[in-house]
């Protein structure tokens, strides 16, 4: 669990799921309690709440960057858990169910702080990044990895959508910008924008060149992609296989 207090009171954790490689945010304030939560895992929401409580934060936004296809959410549970005071957010694009649905430009406060909302389409017609300026950094979704970026052949994905938004709402933010993604698969935990304008190996291609090197990778089909984009379009709580429903039973019993 990577940590930072800065100087101007941010809250700040990164924390990871093993099996599916995702990292999930928390951001706070620490004068106001206020906190946000980008991306949880269904799996962990136990451990995401635990943390939240030990930091005596409020969590006021669950937040997802896109409706996920090789995990279920965490917001469901974290929703049913903490009450009602807690808000889902995600894109209106997205085309799932919210408290919140987002717009590009939109903006999402917590304490004295916030996030601006980018629209950045290509991997899903839903994908948004969310740029916190006071402390310099993104979260990028599957939009822009570590030395990589989000498959575009399925879930609505488009090589030439995904190409132009990272060109224009994320190389144009300033070089020194903290680059947070919701996955990483060989243990890098965070790059900048700067390096990646500089290292990515397809996106510091021509369009033509990234289009055919996305349209040669030949990944397997996501193995969750039928149980999770379902769930995932109302905050991780529809057909959930057995095992999850006893999750969701023993974090209501331990509420």
């Amino acid at each position: 669990m990577a940590s930072g207090l800065s100087n101007n009171g941010l809250v700040f954790r990164q924390l990871f799921d093993r099996e599916s490689c995702t990292y999930t945010y928390l951001l706070g304030d620490a004068e106001s309690k206020e906190a946000v939560l980008i991306d949880p895992v269904f799996g962990l929401a136990q451990r995401d709440r635990s943390v939240v409580d030990e930091l005596g934060l409020n969590l006021k936004f669950v937040m997802n960057t896109h409706v996920h296809a090789d995990h279920v959410t965490g917001t469901g549970i974290l929703k049913q858990t903490l009450g009602k005071s807690v808000l889902s957010v995600i894109s209106a694009a997205s085309g799932a169910n919210a408290d919140v649905k987002l717009n590009h430009s939109d903006n999402i406060s917590f304490g004295k702080f916030s996030l601006e909302v980018r629209g950045t389409p290509g991997h899903t017609n839903g994908c948004v990044c969310y740029v916190f300026h006071e402390g310099r950094m993104v979260f990028t979704g599957d939009t822009l990895l570590i030395r990589g970026c989000g498959r575009t052949d399925f879930q609505e994905g488009s090589a030439e959508t995904l190409y132009n938004s990272v060109k224009t709402q994320l190389f144009e933010l300033p070089e020194d910008y903290l680059v947070y993604p919701a996955h990483d698969y060989k243990g890098m935990t965070c790059s900048s924008v700067g390096e990646e304008k500089k290292y990515n190996p397809r996106l510091t291609k021509d369009l033509d060149t990234f289009k055919s090197i996305m349209d040669n990778l030949g990944l397997p089909y996501p193995k969750m992609l039928d149980k999770a984009v379902p769930a995932n379009k109302v905050c991780g709580l529809y057909n959930l296989p057995p095992e999850m429903e006893e999750v969701l039973s023993g974090s209501k019993n331990n509420n």
